[in-house]
């Protein structure tokens, strides 16, 4: 590209506001939106006071605080950036997360620290997503600092409810109708764009029985020697889970764990109860319903005709999967494109097994990718472990390649028009 093209125009603006980005992420890392407890609100009106000083407009959009309890958080406030340019353009919307897992034990360094070290900056959300909160907003300001005529509308949704599952994030915003757009790419990492994802039920499995004394247990009904019948059918169904594959690249098969076990009084006590929790990953392929009736079918066969014991299957999450839907290619092509003149190799465009929000607009009928700043996999930037980091280069590339999208999408129409008259 030559130096005065747009692209070349673009990158040395984000090169000359690359200290001005990296600082605002440092700020944004350093306020905990530890989930749980999730209390969320008072980030989102710092990062809205932040954009605000830019002179741009923030919308804040507090979810009802009954329903923010009856959920289990404490405080949620979405927040959306309208950019509107002139009419006959579509709008693209830019979403990412705030809030993020507890920060849990093993840190080398502070987790809200936002320490840099060798181009690295650590913290937790550092890489997933409030990485992306910068690679957007400088993205954004970019596209605009061009000065070149755009039509359509950008939206910035950043968003606090996804490690919940995103009901009251980008679920809630777009349930509300207080945002519609034709396009969204979501937080996601600099080398891959992500077409396709896996759902995901989770269930709370309880299973009673009635407790007594570890001298007399034949009074009980011992619910974990119950709950032990729970789980060895569930981890004899996984080699059959493994058998079933998907036809999308870089999804593999179903998976089914058990995450968490809690029951018993004491040691000398028969467990009287004993509550599994459970996770059930489900290629785009198959069928949520099905495989729901089909995983409560398999506990409850698994304690059929046992004395005394008694089952509860209560879901706790239907996130469903992500599905390429028409002009999704759009967004994967331009992506690609751009990545390639920035990276200087070609990204790959695949599925994944994780779930994420981009899902909620999918199933609105929105094309939806993933892509954003980090690195190759999850497990290099310790997304959600100890010690989570994000190569501040790889910032600096993925603000340039989506910047440049924002280009392609914000001014081909105009050019189309163009081109028609």
């Amino acid at each position: 590209m030559t130096s005065s093209s747009p692209h070349a125009r673009l990158a040395s603006w984000i090169d000359a506001h690359f200290d001005e980005e990296v600082g605002f992420l440092a700020d944004i890392v350093r306020i905990p939106t530890d989930t749980p407890p999730g209390d969320n609100a008072p980030h989102a009106r710092a990062v809205a006071a932040m954009i605000g000083q830019l002179g741009w407009q923030v919308e804040e959009h507090p979810v009802p605080q009954q329903t923010v309890h009856d959920y289990g958080m404490a405080s949620i406030t979405n927040l959306i950036v309208r950019r509107r340019y002139a009419d006959g353009g579509p709008t693209l919307a830019l979403n990412a997360h705030g809030d993020v897992v507890p920060p849990g034990e093993g840190w080398t360094r502070p987790p809200y620290g936002a320490v840099i070290e060798d181009g690295r900056m650590y913290g937790r959300a550092a890489a997933v997503s409030k990485s992306d909160f910068a690679t957007y907003l400088f993205a954004a300001r970019a596209i605009e600092a061009l000065g070149l005529p755009l039509r359509g509308a950008l939206e910035l949704h950043f968003t606090y409810d996804e490690e919940f599952g995103g009901n009251l994030g980008p679920g809630w915003l777009l349930e509300q109708g207080l945002t519609r757009p034709d396009y969204l790419i979501g937080a996601g990492f600099s080398y891959n764009v992500v077409n396709a994802h896996n759902a995901c039920l989770q269930f709370e499995v309880t299973v009673h029985g009635k407790a007594t004394h570890g001298s007399i247990p034949e009074t009980g009904h011992d619910a974990l020697q119950a709950a032990t019948r729970v789980l060895n059918a569930i981890y004899a169904e996984v080699p059959r889970l493994k058998s079933i594959r998907s036809a999308i690249a870089g999804i593999s098969h179903p998976t089914m764990i058990v995450g968490r076990i809690d029951g018993g009084t004491d040691t000398n006590v028969v467990p009287g109860k004993v509550v599994l929790k459970m996770d059930r990953r489900m290629i785009p392929e198959e069928d949520p319903a099905q495989v729901e009736a089909g995983v409560r079918r398999l506990i409850e066969e698994a304690v059929r005709g046992l004395p005394g014991i008694r089952v509860e299957i209560r879901r706790l999450l239907l996130a469903h999967a992500l599905r390429p839907l028409p002009g999704q290619e759009k967004l994967v092509d331009s992506l690609r494109r751009n990545a390639r003149e920035v990276l200087g190799e070609e990204i790959t465009a695949l599925g994944s097994q994780l779930y994420t929000d981009a899902r909620l607009y999918s199933e609105h009928g929105i094309p939806a990718v993933l892509y954003g700043a980090g690195p190759r996999t999850v497990l290099e930037s310790n997304a959600k472990q100890a010690d989570e980091h994000l190569v501040l280069d790889d910032l600096r590339a993925a603000t340039k390649v989506i910047a440049m999208t924002l280009f392609d999408f914000l001014t081909a129409w105009s050019q189309e028009s163009e081109k028609a008259a």
